[in-house]
């Protein structure tokens, strides 16, 4: 059967005639000037910053001429993650990739158009709309002029925005507008209610009671009466999901119809600049009349009443008379869902305590004037009167989580959505002045998900080239360094630890090409004076000078004498028999008090041979720190044994220096879990200052993971040393340490946003995920919180449950050591349960 529905052509309607200098021009003569915005991440902006954005946004709108249009179009789609596997990515990254794959979530476009129209254009009605029209022609810009006044005041516009700090304009090209052969331009994507490029223009069915496009129904919110409003408008509220008795998260006052609405939608803010002197004569002249009808109906005198109160509201502060518009169009391709979706939208306008109207007689006229270029056809009966500053705070500020520019980072996930993220906290901050070295303070209580944390930060950066050497005291590491080591067939990934039979042994005089600089005479000194003197004891100029003389000398004499074997058993007899000699020759004695070797001698007698540690110092082989890319040395065994555990723990920094030394251009991690204890006495300060301070000169970055929030408090060198050297600092979730957390606040000088921002985390998490939240702070002034989301593989692979581990090893002995296959069969019966 013929259809006989008549059907109009998108041409012959289309409002728009020429893209030209970057410039939208429409039929009507109107000039529309396009921009990209980039705003803040969700959940990282505080009130007083989001005073500062509507401060700039309402500056900025001052300066445009009357009659202007500033339209802002925020669009959210649903889209889905699309894994990024190639053929070179490891088990475990493939594994997470795929553990995210087709993950929806919310992705956020943000427009800003602003347009310069006629005061007759402003005027007009939604039944003069272009799409009542029989046809349009085109009308011609004559006044040139006013059109370059405008673009001067859009360039003033866009330098208050970028000046403000918190949001970025980026002007659209006409390529961007208007699209290539290979791109779509924003105004097709419009058209298909999509972002991507690869859109292809559908039907439209416009109708009173419904609008379709393709085989998406329409369904329009709009904000148009005042009476619709809040009693008060503000620029941001609080969000109580992420808020605590101590603390508060801060939302942008239009959050609830932008990320936190999550469904295919648009939401358009209108702010119509007209003449404002005009306006308030037209509201005095409204007031005398309603004054003279008083008499007769009493809604005529409240009315009255409220347009006084709006008049001298705009002379007593100097406002700007504007009209304003908002509308929420969102869509779904099922009807059941449409419903769903409705409701939804009329709850997140209800928690702006806005009264949702859902319209259903001008959709397909607001959706017309939502065309990039075509404002200037809002039908002026859908707007209501306000100033800008009340218009503005209906502008949503925040958009979600974005990955970092730069080639190196690691994946964590978006808090909100779940959606993969990759972000740098090493390289690029340094690069942009925001932190001064690439050192890490990770704070987290026990359960917390420190381990998965610190497994997957160290497994992406060991993928990426990274020399790791790990410090740790609870085998949180075994199962990375084991699979590491199975795959390098045991050319990496080395596991050292202690046992009585077989004990860890350095020899800290040993150089391969006998080379040894200032900085491995020092850090041999700090050594030899860790092992001499307790913590209580004082040391003096003259006892540090004269040990390293003393080291200095020996050094000499190996480089001589290559007969000398380098190790602490000739290192004291040298002190033993030359040193003392040729002390007792000087012209200018030493006395004991001074520089007692005969107690240096007595004291570190135990470590020469013969001693009960005398395995300690004198390894006969050189652990080859050199080569080896993944070191893990866990020396849970002696964490309790006040002689070695110091001494242990700083040769192994001494040793980790050394390598530091000599890897040129390559970039080095140092990870010390609560082994930091061990160096935290006033004789290590200088030392472990040192450290920190020499390794970012070398490429690279010392970690100290912590759970023990009272040794933090309480040591003034920690302080001193680590905290105030590590510009990156991490936090887990402290509700644990909620009642010390002023104390934690203060050691780390953490701001009152970043306190709001670390108490929200874990407070909101989706049961449908599992994850641990982190919250990471750069410099003291980029912050965030993410999750650490892994797959099922990765899971097995960090976990720190021995029931869990033994059953991943077990499997891999019965498959003939091959540990990746059997976390992989393991993580299948896993997901196969679940």
């Amino acid at each position: 059967m013929r259809n006989t529905l008549k059907a109009t052509t998108l041409e012959s309607k289309f409002p728009l005639l020429s893209v030209e200098h970057d410039c939208i021009v429409s039929k009507d003569a109107d000039v529309t000037v396009g921009f990209r915005v980039e705003l803040p991440e969700l959940y990282t902006v505080t009130s007083a910053e989001y005073e500062a954005v509507h401060s700039a946004w309402v500056k900025a709108m001052k300066v445009l001429p009357d009659y202007s249009i500033v339209h802002k179009q925020d669009i959210f789609i649903r889209e889905e993650y699309q894994p990024q596997i190639d053929g070179e990515m490891s088990f475990l990254s493939r594994s997470f990739e795929r553990h995210f794959n087709e993950r929806p979530y919310l992705n956020h476009y943000c427009y800003l158009f602003l347009t310069k129209t006629t005061k007759e254009r402003s005027r007009t009605q939604s039944n003069f709309s272009t799409l009542c029209r029989g046809f349009i022609i085109p009308k011609e810009i004559k006044d040139t002029e006013t059109v370059t006044k405008f673009i001067e005041a859009v360039g003033q516009f866009a330098s208050i925005m970028n000046e403000s700090g918190f949001v970025k304009l980026h002007r659209l090209t006409s390529d961007e507008i208007v699209g290539t052969d290979s791109e779509a331009g924003i105004i097709e994507k419009y058209f298909s209610l999509s972002q991507s490029d690869t859109t292809c223009l559908q039907d439209i069915a416009l109708a009173a009671d419904e609008m379709k496009i393709g085989d998406n129904y329409i369904c329009l919110h709009t904000l148009s009466d005042a009476e619709d409003m809040p009693s008060r408008a503000a620029t941001d509220m609080r969000y109580e999901k992420l808020s605590t008795d101590r603390s508060d998260c801060r939302l942008s006052f239009a959050a609830p119809v932008g990320l936190l609405l999550s469904c295919n939608h648009i939401y358009n803010q209108f702010v119509f600049i007209d003449d404002s002197a005009a306006n308030l004569q037209k509201f005095e002249k409204a007031a005398k009349n309603m004054h003279s009808l008083s008499k007769y109906s009493r809604s005529n005198q409240i009315n009255k009443e409220w347009i006084d109160q709006y008049l001298n509201e705009a002379h007593s502060y100097g406002l700007t008379s504007v009209r304003c518009h908002c509308n929420v169009m969102a869509w779904s391709d099922d009807r059941e869902e449409l419903k769903h979706i409705k409701n939804d939208v009329g709850s997140q306008l209800s928690q702006m305590e806005c009264k949702p109207r859902h319209n259903t007689v001008d959709t397909p006229t607001l959706f017309w004037a939502g065309i990039p270029g075509n404002e200037a056809d809002f039908p002026s009966e859908e707007s209501f009167y306000t100033f800008i500053e009340q218009a503005v705070c209906f502008f949503t500020q925040e958009t979600n989580y974005q990955s970092s520019p730069s080639p190196f980072g690691i994946k964590m996930v978006d808090r909100l959505t779940g959606k993969p993220l990759h972000i740098d906290i090493s390289d690029l901050p340094m690069k942009r002045g925001i932190t001064t070295n690439r050192n890490k303070f990770v704070l987290g209580p026990s359960g917390s998900g420190k381990s998965f944390f610190m497994n997957h930060l160290v497994r992406q950066y060991y993928e990426q080239g990274t020399h790791v050497v790990l410090v740790d005291t609870g085998n949180s590491y075994q199962g990375l360094c084991e699979m590491i080591h199975k795959k390098t067939k045991g050319d990496d990934g080395v596991y050292f630890t202690y046992t009585e039979e077989n004990p860890i042994s350095f020899n800290p005089f040993f150089t391969d090409d006998y080379h040894f600089d200032v900085e491995k005479k020092d850090s041999i000194k700090t050594l030899l004076l860790t092992l001499w003197k307790s913590e209580e004891d004082k040391i003096s100029k003259t006892e540090s000078g004269e040990l390293g003389s003393a080291v200095t000398a020996y050094i000499n004499r190996i480089k001589d004498d290559r007969s000398i074997v380098p190790n602490f058993n000739s290192f004291y007899e040298f002190m033993r028999d030359d040193y003392r000699t040729e002390l007792e020759n000087r012209d200018i004695k030493v006395s004991k008090a001074d520089f007692n070797i005969d107690n240096f001698l007595t004291t570190l007698r135990q470590y020469y041979s013969g001693g009960r540690f005398d395995f300690l110092l004198n390894s006969d082989k050189n652990i080859d720190l050199l080569s080896k890319r993944f070191i893990v040395f866990e020396i849970d065994a002696i964490k309790e044994n006040k002689e070695l555990f110091p001494v242990v723990t700083i040769i192994i920094m001494e040793a980790f220096i050394n390598k530091m030394r000599r890897l040129k251009g390559i970039r080095k991690q140092l990870i010390v879990e609560e082994a930091w204890k061990a160096l935290s006495s006033p004789s290590m300060a200088e030392y472990l200052k040192y450290m920190y301070k020499t390794v970012r000169k070398y490429f690279g970055e010392a970690i100290v993971v912590t759970q023990e929030v009272d040794d933090i408090i309480s040591s003034p060198v920690v302080k001193e040393a680590i905290i105030n050297n590590s510009d990156c600092k991490i936090l887990l979730d402290q509700r644990k340490y909620m009642n010390k957390f002023g104390s934690i606040q203060a050691l780390l000088g953490l701001t009152e946003k970043e306190r709001g921002q670390i108490l929200s985390i874990n407070q909101a998490n989706n049961p449908s995920r599992l994850y641990k939240e982190v919250w990471i702070g750069l410099g003291g002034t980029h912050s965030a919180v993410y999750a650490t989301e892994v797959s099922a593989e990765e899971y097995l692979t960090y976990t720190t449950e021995e029931t869990e581990k033994i059953e991943v090893l077990n499997l891999a002995e019965k498959l003939g050591g091959d540990i990746e296959l059997a976390i992989k069969q393991l993580a299948d019966k896993k997901r196969s349960k679940t």
